[in-house]
């Protein structure tokens, strides 16, 4: 199959990732006026330039949430969603390279952002790049949306989305290949409660992760010890404390986790009645499907739904549990929270809404997951089926569009981690697979 891509062009999208990775986009808010830091609103405006560089008309939302580049015209349009912002570099004597200085070594780029999403997105952008200098007429208008707040809220794609056109269709260069047509809906909402007047406990960090650790300390030490035995649960004892110990996985593999909240609530129950604590213990239990309050809630596209307890404060003046759900793309959302908050009122707990990102789910037979599916199995020979995910990317905000590389199944897959990194045939092979995407998405009839 003939490609689009040149050595020249490898070349230049080689150093454009390394520019834009060198710009440490950690999110700050309001610094400098901005509304994700300073160094989020340089990565933005370096990126449109360079795309007006390229022949694109940019735009720049007056408030920094978001920019765009338009290519080609058409009453249709082609979105091509990315995202400029980085997590942190994290424990920086891990790096064998500084993490914003991208370093090539043994046939990888390393560097933060390389997998997650700065490389992702320049692939993209040189891969039309290529199509324009091979004469390629594009019939809709590619517009590539550049968000700034992926890593944490999502603000910069609602900002978009209330001022912007609705794309015809469209990808996310932002997860991994084949292809996700179908993501889970992610709810996160607390449960909140009376005052723990005898106990006192914080446990769990974040919403998207299963707690490995819960610690308790206190009058019924002993008879905790005593249960936790009982129940052949894992704990790390001190003099004074004991800290359960579980399995940390992604809120969207839960059922693949041990929840140590759940399991101190379990040994907690034969010292105390607290609402919080049985909640925990008896109405949802180890089973990290949700079974327990809703039935089995499952369908074809996606699998099981996930429910996890990821947070749990108990204080002298409120209790809090936080609940991370990821609820299939068929479900349906509104009847789960009746059935969620009429439970929760049966143990003296409220619901409150904390975050919600609807699913995303695009059918197989579509004409955009027959395109793109036949693209990659036709450069790569790899059959595998198109995936469902509990996880998010920005393709759930817009209809009709989905996740698109740019890891391959066999890609070691480093972000959000030290050394994140990727092989750099695996970056080639993967603008050359956008490239013929977008030509038969945009450059020539379906």
């Amino acid at each position: 199959m003939k490609t689009f891509i040149t050595e020249s062009h490898r070349a230049e999208v080689l150093a454009a990732i390394k520019d834009i990775v060198a710009i440490p986009s950690v999110c700050h808010e309001g610094e400098n006026g901005t509304p994700f830091g300073q160094a989020i609103q340089d990565a933005l405006e370096h990126t449109l330039e360079l795309t007006r560089g390229l022949g694109y008309k940019t735009y720049l939302d007056p408030q920094g949430y978001y920019g765009y580049a338009d290519l080609g015209e058409g009453e249709e349009t082609l979105a091509i969603l990315c995202h400029l912002d980085v997590v942190p570099a994290g424990d920086l004597e891990k790096w064998v390279s500084p993490p914003f200085e991208a370093d090539v070594r043994d046939g990888k780029l390393y560097g933060r952002g390389v997998q997650d999403d700065k490389g992702p997105t320049m692939l993209a952008l040189y891969a039309v790049k290529a199509l324009v200098e091979a004469g390629v007429i594009f019939h809709k208008r590619i517009r590539f949306i550049f968000g700034t707040d992926e890593e944490t809220l999502w603000r910069c794609l609602h900002r978009y989305n209330e001022l912007e056109e609705a794309a015809t269709m469209g990808f996310a260069p932002d997860s991994s290949f084949p292809l996700t047509y179908a993501e889970k809906g992610l709810l996160q909402a607390t449960l909140r409660g009376p005052e723990a007047k005898d106990l006192s406990l914080e446990a769990g960090q974040t919403y998207n992760v299963v707690p490995a650790k819960a610690s308790y300390s206190g009058p019924w030490l002993d008879t905790v010890l005593a249960e936790l035995d009982k129940l052949g649960f894992d704990y790390e004892k001190t003099a004074d404390s004991v800290t359960v110990l579980g399995l940390a996985k992604h809120s969207k593999d839960a059922a693949e986790g041990v929840n140590a909240i759940v399991r101190l609530a379990k040994a907690l129950l034969p010292v105390t009645d607290h609402p919080a604590i049985r909640f925990i213990a008896e109405a949802v239990g180890e089973d990290a499907t949700g079974a327990s309050l809703f039935g089995l809630v499952e369908d074809q596209p996606s699998g099981k739904l996930s429910f996890n307890i990821a947070g749990l404060s108990l204080t002298e003046d409120y209790s809090e549990i936080r609940l991370d759900i990821r609820i299939p793309v068929l479900a349906d959302k509104e009847s789960l929270v009746r059935t969620l908050s009429e439970k929760a009122t049966d143990f003296q707990l409220t619901y409150e809404e904390f975050d919600y990102l609807p699913s995303l789910y695009v059918p197989l037979d579509s004409p955009l997951v027959s395109t793109l599916m036949a693209v990659y199995q036709e450069k790569t020979g790899d059959m595998t089926p198109a995936q469902s995910s509990g996880g998010a990317t920005f393709a759930r905000t817009m209809s009709n569009c989905v996740a698109f590389g740019a890891c391959f199944p066999t890609t070691p897959q480093t972000e959000h981690q030290e050394n994140e990194h990727a092989p750099l045939e695996d970056l080639y092979r993967a603008m050359d697979i956008y490239a013929e995407a977008i030509y038969r998405l945009a450059g020539n009839p379906l």
